[in-house]
């Protein structure tokens, strides 16, 4: 019989491979729900609220987190209650924070928990893998009646780093969607034919190569970071060309 461990160690290693956990009908959906339903409550029960959780093509570098404390997360989510958390900031600096839990979202492999700090009274985006860790309190915690958890988890990707994007496509706004993801910023229409990408970025070069696949014409308005990484990829495309 499977411990509590490698119950949770299996269901997130099929989270992290797999997207249709959740559905009977398909084949790995129904296996590992004949797999839980045999399990002990005590384990199942941990299993299954971390089951719930949905996931997309794992991000190179995505770290898998401990599946006991990504259960507990997930739980008290489910339950609402609220956590005090042992949270690495780096190596060497471990905080201590309160936080009221909304959700746990996988996103490319990443797993993310969404809360209230009550630390920093803000809204927080937390790496699940920087968790040291977790103390449930008897103390009621209620998500906003309106939380979209992937619009937030978006929304804090694509907001408040070191570059600020602003771009404009030569295409409507409904276009523009299907070629550029929330996490890169927001899409704001300009009039029936052009939209303008609002957003911000650490990392210039990465951001640029993103901007590929826009199937229309755009032109950087800023940063001046931004400009000069694609200055240098096109210099680069032209001398793979040449």
């Amino acid at each position: 019989m499977f411990t509590p461990a490698e119950a949770l160690g299996l269901v997130m290693a099929v989270l992290d491979g797999h997207h249709n956990t959740g559905d009977p009908a398909d084949p790995v959906g129904g296996a590992l729900g004949k797999i839980m339903r045999v399990l002990p409550e005590a384990v199942a029960g941990p299993a299954a609220a971390v089951r719930s959780l949905s996931t997309r093509h794992p991000e190179p570098g995505a770290r898998t987190p401990d599946p006991e404390t990504t259960a507990v997360l997930a739980q008290a989510c489910a339950a609402n209650r609220r956590l005090r958390l042992g949270y690495r900031i780096r190596p060497g600096d471990e905080r201590v924070m309160e936080v009221d839990p909304w959700a746990v979202v996988v996103r490319r492999g990443r797993w993310y928990l969404l809360c209230w700090s009550h630390t920093k009274n803000a809204r927080r985006v937390l790496r699940v893998d920087k968790v040291a860790d977790v103390e449930v309190l008897d103390v009621l915690a209620v998500p906003p009646a309106d939380l979209d958890p992937a619009e937030m988890l978006e929304d804090h990707l694509s907001a408040g780093w070191r570059h600020e994007v602003e771009v404009v496509v030569g295409a409507p706004a409904e276009a523009a969607a299907e070629w550029i993801p929330r996490s890169l910023g927001r899409l704001e229409p300009i009039d029936a034919t052009s939209t303008r990408l609002v957003g911000s970025t650490d990392e210039p070069d990465w951001y640029v190569r993103q901007l590929t696949a826009i199937r229309a014409p755009f032109r950087i308005v800023g940063s001046r970071e931004l400009r000069e990484a694609a200055e240098a990829l096109g210099r680069r495309l032209l001398r793979a060309g040449a």
